[in-house]
Parts: structure tokens; sequence; C-alpha cells
């Protein structure tokens, strides 16, 4: 039996997902990790324990799976990590993630500058502590002996395709939003390597998304042998010291992927035209698809590389479910509903929220305000205002701040319906609440992952570039109604296709005489969330007053 497996390397897990050439979920594993905050601005994970999650996540597929055929492991990874590695591949430093804000003064200050814009213009990667720019500044300015040991400066991704295959590669997708790569020329621009104080020897080299290698039996081996070693045994996060094999993937093609954002976009189908991706988890996002980078005269929105000519524009919130976690357990100090009864009591109050409102910057903010001073503020609190009226003004704060980065996305690019993804979407309370706000329908794919199935995706189109037709352009339709998306793999027979326009939403690829199996994705399954004009009415209104609020306050944050 073929399958196909997406690795989604996120922020707080590692999660595998085997896919059937029918699109059906065969297996998954995932493996969660911690986050450590040595001092209160540092953000910092142990490179190695992810490493062991996705070797462990691998080898529990392939037990789940045996006798199975894993023609290809494609990666989608969280952007925005830095990790030194010294002269022998050792780290030098943890991994620092995107929420670590220790290079926050440094990102203001180039933000405010001539250079600072024109850094953003070049690169498309808003000047926020997030950056890996802004990280090696702060290395430079900080630590400048640490940055001169370092052999290379590179991703969790590069970490783990360095340990999988001895070099080092990144995905034009991840090097797009490291803030030192030309959003157009997809090299690294040495103007603002100088300013980050690094050579471009420093940095791996820059590969097309669907980059292919294999395992040597040698490369399997040591890492069987190095999932077993007393050190590694001692950092088991949320799994099991189960026996590691990897035999099962000796013949498989490793493609490296790309960014989880944009493989979401991939993965919903909310890559033709008219289509936008909110991706509401712990933090949130609004992405477009565009077929030419895109930046925003203000520096509101990013513009990352997706494979081919195709780019992923938008905005990345801190401010997600995190809120509504937040106000559970440390406001409202809810130790005994569940997280579905504690969402359901915004429901008994009206839309609006009877005058309150909530600026749910309890994290500070990036888009669309790239303000890491910025925190959360109740507005309107009055003697009738129950707990039930708190959870829904910061269930529609979240919302708004998606609102205000969409409005600037269709600036750009006109939009007719939102593919929505991520934990919120287990609430329909939450999506009607999106669908109302935007004015737009919603729509929720039956598919629950969708980085991983973008990973999928492109893996495929690598395969069909492997076997040689020189027809595996990825190709978004992005005319309306012409969402072709084409792939040849292998005979020049395989279509990919996704045209939600006109009906014909069977995603398709051919492996010509690779497979048994012809592959086929549906990505049409879902259901479909449609407006209510009296509730969006009311919502402008507030969503234009709650602005005005943040103007009046941002001063003394």
């Amino acid at each position: 039996m073929d399958y196909f497996v997406g690795v989604d390397i996120g922020t707080t897990a590692t999660k595998a997902v085997a896919f059937s050439p029918a699109g059906k979920v065969l297996a998954k594993h995932s493996i969660s990790y911690p986050i450590h905050h040595p001092e209160e601005q540092l953000s910092e994970q142990n490179p190695n324990v992810i490493l062991k999650a996705v070797v462990r996540s691998l080898s529990s597929l392939a037990s789940q799976l045996p006798g199975g055929n894993p023609v290809l492991v494609s990666f989608s990874s969280a952007m925005h990590s830095l990790i030194l590695v010294d002269k022998k591949d050792e780290p030098l430093t943890e991994c620092i993630i995107w929420a670590d804000n220790r290079a926050s003064d440094i990102a203001r200050a180039l933000r405010n500058t001539e250079r600072g814009g024109a850094f953003y213009q070049k690169t498309g990667v808003p000047l926020h502590a997030m950056s890996p720019l802004c990280k090696l500044i702060w290395f430079r300015n900080e630590k400048p002996e640490l940055l001169k040991r370092a052999k290379k400066c590179i991703g969790i991704k590069e970490f783990v395709f360095q340990r999988f295959f001895g070099n080092y590669v990144v995905d034009t997708g991840l090097a797009a939003a490291t803030g030192l790569l030309s959003c157009r020329s997809l090299q690294w621009d040495p103007e603002i390597l100088d300013s980050a104080g690094i050579r471009e020897d420093q940095l791996s080299r820059v590969v097309d998304t669907t980059h292919v290698d294999k395992w040597t039996p040698e490369q399997r081996e040591r890492l069987e042998r190095w999932n077993t070693t007393r050190e590694v045994q001692e950092t088991a996060v949320s799994d099991t010291a189960s026996p590691i094999s990897l035999e099962a993937f000796a013949q498989t093609a490793f493609v490296i992927g790309s960014s989880d954002g944009a493989l979401a976009n991939l993965g919903s189908g909310a890559t033709i035209a008219g289509s936008m991706a909110v991706t509401i988890g712990t933090s949130g996002a609004v992405r477009l698809a565009s077929r030419q980078p895109l930046t925003d005269p203000e520096m509101r929105t990013f513009c990352y590389h997706l494979t081919g000519q195709q780019f992923i524009i938008g905005g990345a919130s801190n401010n997600g479910a995190v809120v509504i976690q937040w106000l559970k357990e440390k406001l409202l100090q809810d130790t005994t509903s569940s997280y579905e009864a504690f969402l359901h009591t915004a429901s008994t109050v009206s839309a609006g929220s009877d005058g309150l409102l909530f600026l749910p910057y309890i994290l500070g903010e990036r888009a669309p305000l790239w303000n890491s001073k910025a925190r959360g503020v109740f507005f309107g609190l009055d003697a009738g205002h129950t707990s039930a009226h708190l959870v829904r003004a910061a269930m529609e704060a979240v919302i708004y701040n998606m609102y205000a980065i969409g409005r600037i996305l269709m600036e750009k690019q006109a939009v007719s319906v939102i593919y929505a993804s991520g934990g919120f979407t287990e609430s329909d309370f939450w999506l009607q609440l999106l669908t109302d706000v935007f004015a737009l329908p919603v729509f929720v794919p039956e598919n629950e992952n969708s980085s991983a199935l973008g990973a999928v995706m492109v893996g495929l189109q690598a395969l069909g570039e492997e076997l040689g037709t020189g027809q595996g352009a990825l190709g978004m339709g992005l005319e309306t109604g012409q969402g072709a998306l084409g792939v040849g793999l292998g005979t020049g027979q395989g279509a990919l296709r996704a045209g939600l326009g006109a009906g014909q939403g069977a995603l398709r690829a051919g492996l010509g005489a690779g497979l048994a199996t012809p592959v086929t994705f549906d990505l049409t399954k879902g259901k479909t969330f449609h407006p209510n004009a009296e509730n969006h009415a009311i919502y402008v209104e507030r969503f234009h007053k709650w602005q005005r609020i943040y103007e009046l306050v941002k001063g003394e944050f």
C-alpha cells in the first residue's frame, strides 16, 4: 500500500500524518515539547528534542502501517527560528523561536529608519523581533564572539535536514521568512547580510521547495542509533521510549517542502482566485495567494514564497485562542468548565457584547500593528456586564484583529470566500462570528491537517520533477473559476486540479506508472457558514470604534 507523509514541525509539537492516494488519513502521530523562558523576553527550545520528535513520529507511522510503502515524506515548518551551530555542526544556541522578544528594541529602531523600510521592500518581512534578521543584529551587538564562532545560522528544519542528510539547505519558503532573502530574486541579499554581521557562507544553500534527498543506509542507521543514546532518551517528551525503526523509509523520497503558513493555504485549497485563508490556533494569521511578490507601503503585511511563481501575502497575530485561554485560566480562574462550555457562554450575549470592547494584545502584537508593547484593554465595562460579556468581547476582539489584517489584504485582491483552519474551527459559534464580521462565506475543509497535506502536495510535485517529465510546475489558477493546480507527475498525464470556481473541485495527481493507485485529493469536502447581515452591521460599527480606541491609547503602552 502506497502512502504519503506530511511532517509539520510546529511551535509546540511535531505532527506526522500519513495520507492514502485517496487523501484519507491512514495514521498520524504527534509529539509535543516545551518552550523555555530562561529570561523574561526569551523563548527557546532544544533543537535535539525537536529532531527526536520528528524521527520518532516517522517511526511511529511506519509501525502503524506495517508493510506499507511510504513513497515520500515532505516537510512543513514554523517560520523565523534561529540556531547558531559551530564547526562540528553542534548547536551554540538553543532554537530561538518566533515568539522570542530579545530583539524588540532593535526591530523598533530599524523599523523607523529609511534603511529599515528599504529592507522590508526587498524582503517582504516586517521588521519585528520575530525576524531572524533582527535576532542576528542582536547577536552582532550583544554576543559578537558567539556569532563569529558560528559556522552556520539556521532554522529548525535546516537542523533536521543536516542531521538527516549531512548538508545545509533551506527551502525558498523558509528562507523568505528570515528577512535576509530578496523576495524577488530569491537570493540572499548582500547589503542585508552585511547589516546582520554575517557572511553568505554562514547561511544554508537556498533550494526550491521541491528539493529531494534520500537516506543512505549509514544515515538511516545513525539516526536509529542516536535515538537510543542515553542523552536522547533523557530528553523524551510526551512519548514513550519505544524502539526506533526507520527501515520502511529506506527508498523514500524526502522533500524539503516549505513554511507552515504557505502550505496551509495550499492544503486547504485557498490558492484559487477570490479565496483567503484565516487560521486561528494559539496565534492567528490571514493569508492570500499571489502570482507576484506584493509588499505594503506601511509595512503591515508579509510576503513569503510558496513555490514556483507563487507567493503568500498576509499578516500574523500573536493573539488567537491564547486570549481565551488567558481569560479562562488567569482572569476568570475558571477551572471547572470545559473549553467548549466556556465558549458557549458567549452565545448568551448579543452581537457587540452590549457595548463592551476588548483590545486583545496580551502578548503584544504583530500584524497589523507591529507593536510589541501593545497590551490588553477592556473598554466600556458597566455594572450590567457579566463574565459571559467578557468572553464574547474577547472572541469578537480576536476576529476584529483578523478583520483588520484582512481589510489590508483585500485592498490588494478581491476576496469572495474565506477558508478557515486551526483549533477555532471546532466552535461553530466562533466560525459564525468570523463570517458575520467579514460578511463573507466561510468554508471549513474536512481535512484538519492542511499544512501536512500542503507539504504532501508539494512532495507530489517534486516526485514528478524527479521522474523527469519537466512538467512539474505547480500552477495555482488565480483567474476566477479557473483554479487549475496543474502538476505533471511521471507520464505527463497527471493533472492535479483544484477547480473550486466551476464545481470541478476534485484535486487529482496522476503519478503515471510509478504508483499502483492514482492519487485523488478532494478539497471540496467540508461545511460552509454564511453571514448574517444584521450582525455584520453591528460589528462594522463596533470595529471602527475598536480601532479608534487603540489609536487613543497606543501612546500609553
